[in-house]
């Protein structure tokens, strides 16, 4: 089988997706759909288009804002993969918010702390599950199933986590076998993932793009009209965005931040999980959601997107209803305002939410 790696190096991911066409569903219908039920949202794809010039400008702004931070956590996580992981290290990364951190984190661990390490990207969906076609042909690949990895970007509600540790539960009761269902991300405001970096809701750089950040690829897609039985989850392969792609310029300039930050005599990296901060962390996850959907007169959780990544996500590829900001002022969150006033959304600033944003994504009339 010939590896597949978007736009990334071979050497930096094998990305277990089938490339397929799929028609473009427009975003207002694909919105419709979805909440009417009659489709799930992993069923349809809207195609992407390439960000503005005053977009990108202030996606460089940020990206050196972050940088240092950003690798400050990258480290802290190799640091502790290089601890609990022994013998060969295998990296599986949820696409597509998981991909770049994956190959920051592989490279780290073979450059920094020189471990034999492995990269796949492979999808995990919301309702249906791990690609379990994936995840037999890694096992396949790699005997030591103790090295197993698995690396996202960040946590929202917790609903990634929750999927992720029940579906490798019922993976390894079929087939007699132990994987652990641990993720390791940046930062964890829903205090449901194993290891974590940071509790802080701040802005990963990769957050604010799409496609050309995550190696060309869409976000996956399971629709059974395009897949066969035995392949993997399916993408978008946008090969037609190779001149504005980043991918690989992310990769590069993150590791000479983590570079610089090596280098500084006795840097310690401080690493911020503990059992109370998680409890604490997880029922402020859990009242704020219920004070939403209160204050708002929302129905379906799944509406509500807290954290800056999960805010940005929604401003990129759904129907945003509203955006709500602990500062409209706060440099963190200025590519939202710049989103919210490109698409016309409402904005209000609330200085009392625990997080620097959260998006509300717009009940759709179906009937």
């Amino acid at each position: 089988m010939p590896i597949f790696s978007g736009s990334y190096a071979i050497d930096d991911v094998h990305i277990l997706l089938k490339p397929i066409e799929i028609k473009n569903t427009p975003i207002v219908e694909k919105e419709r759909l979805i909440q009417s039920g009659d489709y799930h949202y992993s069923e349809m794809i809207t195609y992407e288009s390439l960000p503005s010039d005053a977009y990108l400008k202030l996606f460089q702004q940020i990206f050196s804002q972050n940088r240092l931070r950003l690798a400050t956590d990258l480290i802290t996580l190799a640091l502790k993969i290089n601890e609990y992981k022994s013998g060969e290290i295998t990296l599986i990364s949820l696409a597509r918010a998981g991909t770049p951190i994956g190959v920051l984190l592989k490279r780290i661990l073979q450059q920094q702390f020189n471990r034999i390490c492995h990269h796949y990207s492979i999808s995990i969906i919301r309702d249906r599950g791990i690609d379990t076609n994936a995840l037999q042909t890694i096992i396949q690949q790699h005997s030591n199933v103790a090295g197993f990895t698995f690396i996202d970007g960040w946590t929202g509600k917790g609903v990634i986590t929750q999927t992720l540790n029940k579906s490798i539960t019922e993976f390894n009761h079929k087939n007699q076998i132990e994987i652990s269902s641990d993720l390791y991300v940046l930062h964890d405001i829903a205090g449901v993932a194993a290891v974590t970096a940071s509790f802080d809701d701040y802005l990963v750089p990769s957050s604010l793009l799409n496609s050309t950040i995550s190696g060309l690829i869409s976000r996956s897609i399971f629709n059974q009209n395009y897949l066969k039985k035995d392949d993997f989850h399916g993408c978008i392969y946008y090969q037609e965005f190779l001149k504005a792609d980043l991918s690989r310029w992310f990769i590069e300039k993150t590791l000479l931040a983590v570079d610089e930050i090596m280098n500084v005599p006795k840097k310690q990296v401080s690493f911020q999980s503990d059992r109370h901060n998680k409890q604490k962390i997880q029922q402020q996850s859990v009242n704020f959601i219920k004070k939403i959907k209160f204050n708002y007169n929302i129905n379906n959780v799944n509406l509500i997107k807290p954290g800056i990544g999960e805010a940005t996500r929604v401003l990129l590829r759904r129907v945003p209803d509203l955006l709500i900001l602990k500062d409209i002022n706060a440099n963190q969150t200025q590519h939202l305002v710049l989103l919210a006033k490109e698409k016309g959304v409402k904005v209000i600033e609330d200085s009392m939410i625990p997080y620097q944003a959260v998006s509300i994504i717009k009940e759709i009339n179906y009937d």
